[in-house]
């Protein structure tokens, strides 16, 4: 039997984090092997997979970008296919590509303690074939939602629709919705993108249908103090200076809406209100929760607000009744008539790639371990994962997670040990559990808590979502601490 293909590392993902982590090994690890193993055919991730109309980023790219490549475009709110552009610059110009193996779906990964090494089994997706790696450290990249389809709930009545069904996730190239009459399920970024570029671009009409309201915050797309910087600055520096800015304007804002939601809240309204009128924003723009309980929805220039008083869209509040032939009849009495629904009703998240993990023969239930600083896992030898913030760019996140995987990998060259797993002290065993994401009451990640790990009440079992404070619990701390052991193989290499 032919020996399986070995490699240090192995980065599961080629999307924003899976480049990032690829960067980070070359200039922090460069006597490290490593491949990324992709399982489409692009780069990308979300990215390349999502085609809906007017697709484009949630947050600034000047902090959605990375730490080492500056995003130079004139919009900071960037489109799909400009993120594409430059996640392709940052391929290129660092010379990723020939670590990267496209069409490699990862399956099952299994650890042996014997060799301190992960075997991988994959399937070639172009072929259908299996394909097998192992490796002594595996690094999940894959992001947290399902690449097989997104979450949609099902409807009373839907089987009588006589239009068309669509969901963002598995949009069409050949959608037709020119005079069209289409409604949106939703009332998140997905939406809000969709109905300005749906009602700007040929539809009859478009209609967002929401079961309650959500925070909206419009901003310009160009970041004028970033272009005025670049004009008089060199481009690192410029983008340095103006990453720093919004970062700090970020956590700023964050913080007052948990110490003042209140006066947050009535300054979010007032904002709305000058835009919209106090009526709509009454009825359709004040969610009955407080700002940052869930993510706020960013829209550049004020693009949605402009198609709801030029008529072009409206907002409708309501809960869905039924579906008839023509449309949705929904519970207040009104019927919306439909050739199109879209259900922009979100994602269906999974844990670490949809992939079955084992250790020593024995199954990983990741809901029964406690997160290790939000990076790692108690009890799960050599992995580390991505998960960026729900309250900031995910990028940030990455960058201070590859940060750390590439300080834990060295850190094991210096001791010459071959594993490093998080294990709970004594003191540790009867801690109070906490859900791995706090104070945040969004569906979409409320449906994913059961699944993901535990966090405890000290440190280092926590999971913090807050960029300074991980710079304090992960960047700034040394790496050997009385809860990450290192150890030596029970078989030398």
């Amino acid at each position: 039997m032919s020996e399986l293909p070995h490699v240090d590392v192995v980065v599961v993902g080629a999307g924003i984090s899976g480049i990032g982590a690829a960067y980070h090994l070359t200039q922090q690890c460069p006597d490290r092997s490593f491949v990324v193993l992709e399982g489409r055919a692009d780069i990308g991730g979300t990215w390349d997979l999502f085609k809906y109309p007017g697709i484009r980023s949630d947050s600034d790219m000047h902090t959605l970008g990375y730490s080492f490549k500056p995003w130079k475009h004139e919009k900071a709110i960037a489109d799909g296919p400009s993120i594409m552009e430059y996640l392709r610059e940052t391929v290129a110009e660092f010379d990723l590509a020939q670590y990267i193996r496209f069409n490699t779906h990862v399956e099952r990964a299994e650890w042996s303690s014997a060799d301190a090494r992960w075997t991988l089994h994959a399937r070639d997706t172009a072929t259908d074939e299996p394909v097998s790696y192992t490796c002594s450290f595996l690094f999940m990249c894959s992001g947290y939602y399902s690449y097989k389809g997104g979450y949609r709930p099902d409807f009373p009545g839907e089987e009588r629709f006589g239009g068309t069904f669509v969901h963002p996730q598995q949009w069409p190239d050949d959608l037709d919705y020119q005079g069209k009459k289409v409604v949106v399920i939703g009332s998140g970024a997905t939406a809000m993108t969709l109905v300005p570029a749906m009602a700007r671009s040929g539809a009859g009409h478009v209609t967002m249908l929401q079961r309650s309201p959500t925070y909206v915050v419009s901003r310009p797309a160009k970041d004028a103090i970033a272009n005025g910087l670049r004009k008089v600055l060199p481009d690192d520096l410029a983008y340095k200076l103006t990453r720093k800015k919004n970062i700090a304007m970020g956590q700023f804002f964050y913080k007052q809406t948990r110490t003042k939601p209140e006066k947050v809240k009535k300054q979010l309204l007032d904002m709305s209100r000058k835009q919209l009128g106090d009526d709509v924003v009454d009825q359709h723009f004040t969610p009955s929760y407080n700002p940052w309980d869930q993510r706020l929805c960013l829209i550049p220039d004020g693009d949605l607000y402009e198609t709801i008083n030029d008529g072009s869209a409206s907002v409708v509040t309501d809960t869905i009744e039924t579906f008839d032939e023509t449309g949705i009849q929904l519970s207040s009495g009104e019927h919306l008539d439909a050739d199109i629904v879209v259900t922009a009703t979100g994602l269906q998240l999974v844990t670490l790639g949809e992939m079955d993990f084992t250790v020593d023969g024995e199954p990983v239930d990741f809901s029964q371990t406690f997160t290790y600083k939000g990076v790692a896992y108690s009890n799960v030898p050599n992995l580390a994962s991505t998960f960026g913030y729900v309250n900031a760019s995910w990028t940030l996140r990455a960058d201070i997670v590859c940060g750390w995987v590439c300080r834990v990998l060295n850190y094991m060259r210096a001791t010459d040990t071959d594993v490093v797993v998080p294990r709970l002290r004594a003191d540790d065993q009867e801690m109070e559990q906490r859900p791995w994401i706090d104070d945040f009451s969004a569906g979409y990640i409320q449906r994913m808590v059961p699944m993901l790990p535990k966090q405890g009440d000290r440190e280092p079992w926590v999971a913090l979502q807050n960029y300074k404070g991980d710079i304090g619990l992960i960047v700034d701390s040394p790496i050997a601490d009385d809860a990450l052991h290192f150890e030596q193989a029970q078989v030398p290499a």
